[in-house]
């Protein structure tokens, strides 16, 4: 860790920017964690929360932008030249079947 750190509490309150000993300090008062949220910043900024919490907040995040990503898959269907109007009906009902299965 820095040497300083911007500091925010587990309310969200900025505490503003503190010695890495003093954060840890505070930490240790309220009986929480002190969590490195953003290390590129200057000064990098450091979050007194619960880890435990932490963790799940971000399992969290990361699935909900799992469920927005779309994904595009192409299927490939070989049709012959004798393939019969019943045949193509059914290659036709079960691809979307399984378009709607992968929904």
């Amino acid at each position: 860790m820095a040497p300083e750190l911007r500091v925010v509490s587990d309310d969200g309150q900025n505490l503003g920017i503190l010695s890495t000993a003093e954060a840890l300090r505070i930490a240790k008062e309220k009986e929480l964690d002190l969590i490195e949220i953003s290390p590129t910043a200057k000064p990098p900024v450091a979050k007194i929360m619960d880890y435990g919490k932490f963790l799940y907040q971000e399992n969290r995040k990361a699935r909900e932008a799992k469920k927005k990503a779309h994904g595009t898959e192409t299927k490939a269907i070989q049709i012959g030249t004798g393939t019969s109007q019943h045949d193509l009906e059914l290659k036709a009902k079960k691809l979307k079947r399984k378009r709607r299965q992968n929904s």
